[in-house]
């Protein structure tokens, strides 16, 4: 259906409660709900659910005092059937600062809110609970509010985390964290057990809060994308590229053919060693210490790939606003398919040997379970969807970068344990390999210069990508000066970390690392 065709259909169900608003990107519908409706809230956010098949995306919460004199909401669906997002805006009192909840009906919607309060003290009554500020945070102090300045020493206050604890005979609690062995971020996780079995796993995140958006403000785009490649290490690339995408669509920036292939060529070789490491993770906490070296010896081989064809492991220093920042010679193009095909090889060769390991698959059989009904549920995207039955990816459902000139299938499992998780990726990987073979005979079509000139602009737009973990969403509003008004980042690990306390139910401690891995959220992308 055509944008009209839904402004149509929403004001037959719910009367003229809506006005239609301007947008700067094309497959973007906004929407404002009038002040007086505010109580209808629920209502449209269940209609664009339920009887639109619309899927939750973000909240963006905004302090707009200097611009309508009010904050500002922003209720996000994706309408994968006709590549649309309906945007919707809720006016919010400065002085009352409260709106109706809507994680009853939506539950994916439930940290969203959460951390609306926390970030700029606006209430989605009745959801109150703290969620990303820690105990010792003053209550009143919003560090998203404009008027608040990050410089200043905040004076810290007594309190303590407000876990749920479970009674009983033989109950009891292990504590794990925030401090870890190795080299991972930092999560505090607490286990009630009663005997070996999980019966409840509460857990604290936001120990690695940067201020990212913060520290945006302000900012021209060309500077706030260094930020933008440090959100989340393992999705350097990913991120910079929504970020970028976002400013593009403002600016009404239109990007060469040759750079749209070689931007999936960097998002798909990001896929791939992600994919290729955590399956040697997996395969390392089950104590297959052979598939795992197998795997990491194949992370490296791919990780030098990304060395030779951008001077960075991580594909750090690539995205551009309008394209990229250097382009590859015809040599390392070709040495990149030589070696991708080697890899092909030897990644096909491990997996059939990996699979035949019946002691280790019997380990992620049936383990750590997500069920389809848990996952619809709960909003989960990515990897860990689409191994609970869950067909939503980005590349398919919102078409960018090369993505609509490519043939390629989504992955998808319905079991939902870590084994079903982990050949999400057997099958992905396989796919990249496809995709990066179709790229390599795109490359040469194009030239290497954008068709459009980069303008500063104002306006708001969202960027996305489909990221190795999930969907990788970026909203922008630049001001008058084109520089960054609001920036708000949603890293798939924020839908995806209460994934991890249903899935951890009723299975053992000790499955507790390879269950946990298998989802391998982002401490860094989830807390910003």
């Amino acid at each position: 259906m055509k944008k009209q065709e839904y402004i149509h259909l929403l004001r037959n169900a719910l009367g003229e409660i809506l006005t239609e608003e301007l947008s700067a990107a094309p497959n973007e519908l906004y929407l404002a709900l009038k002040p007086k409706a505010l109580s209808k809230l629920p209502d449209v956010c269940s209609l664009l659910t339920k009887s639109l098949r619309g899927q939750f995306v973000t909240i963006i919460a905004n302090d707009e005092q200097s611009i309508r004199g009010l904050f500002s909401l922003y209720y996000i669906f994706s309408l994968p059937a006709d590549d649309l997002f309906i945007i919707l805006r809720v006016s919010v009192d400065a002085q009352h600062r409260e709106v109706p909840s809507i994680s009853s009906s939506i539950e994916a919607a439930d940290w969203f809110e959460r951390e609306m309060k926390d970030w700029f003290g606006i209430i989605a009554f009745p959801n109150i609970r703290k969620l990303a500020v820690h105990p010792d945070w003053p209550e009143e102090v919003y560090p998203m509010a404009k008027e608040f300045n990050p410089r200043q020493t905040i004076p810290r206050v007594k309190g303590t985390f407000d876990f749920r604890h479970v009674e009983g005979e033989g109950v009891f609690e292990i504590p794990v964290g925030p401090v870890h062995a190795g080299i991972i971020e930092p999560g505090h996780f607490r286990f009630s057990v009663a005997g070996e079995p999980i019966i409840n796993l509460d857990a604290q995140l936001f120990y690695t809060h940067k201020g990212t958006e913060k520290i945006a403000e302000g900012l021209t785009p060309q500077r706030a994308l260094w930020l933008a490649e440090r959100i989340s290490g393992d999705s350097t690339f990913a991120h910079a590229l929504a970020f970028c995408h976002a400013i593009e669509r403002i600016c009404a920036r239109e990007i060469s053919a040759r750079a749209l292939v070689l931007r999936t060529t960097l998002l798909e070789l990001e896929r791939l060693y992600n994919h290729v490491s955590d399956i040697g993770s997996i395969f390392l906490d089950v104590g297959f210490s052979v598939g795992a070296a197998m795997a990491f010896q194949l992370k490296e081989r791919f990780m030098q790939l990304n060395e030779m064809l951008t001077g960075s492991r991580l594909l750090r220093g690539m995205a551009a606003i309008g394209g990229l920042r250097r382009y590859p010679n015809k040599s390392q193009w070709n040495a990149l398919h030589a070696e991708l095909a080697t890899g092909r090889v030897e990644f096909n060769s491990f997996i059939d040997l990996a699979m035949s390991a019946s002691t280790a698959i019997d380990r992620l059989e049936t383990t750590g379970v997500l069920s389809h009904k848990d996952a619809y549920r709960l909003g989960i995207v990515g990897i860990a969807g689409r191994a609970s039955g869950i067909a939503r990816d980005f590349r398919q459902d919102h078409p960018h970068c090369s993505y609509p000139h490519l043939q390629f299938k989504v992955a998808q499992h319905e079991e939902g344990d870590v084994l079903a998780r982990m050949n999400v990726r057997i099958d992905e990987v396989r796919e990249s390999f496809n995709i990066l073979e179709q790229l390599h005979r795109q490359y040469d079509h194009g030239s290497i210069a954008a068709t459009s000139e980069y303008r500063e602009a104002s306006g708001h737009a969202l960027g996305y990508v489909e990221g190795w973990r999930g969907e990788i969403v970026h909203w922008i509003m630049l001001d008058e000066h084109g520089k960054i008004y609001r920036w708000k980042i949603t890293d798939p690990s924020f839908h995806n970390w209460r994934a991890l306390k249903v899935a951890v139910l009723n299975n053992i401690v000790p499955d507790f690392p390879v269950i946990n891995k298998s989802f391998n959220l982002s401490y860094s992308g989830n807390d910003r």
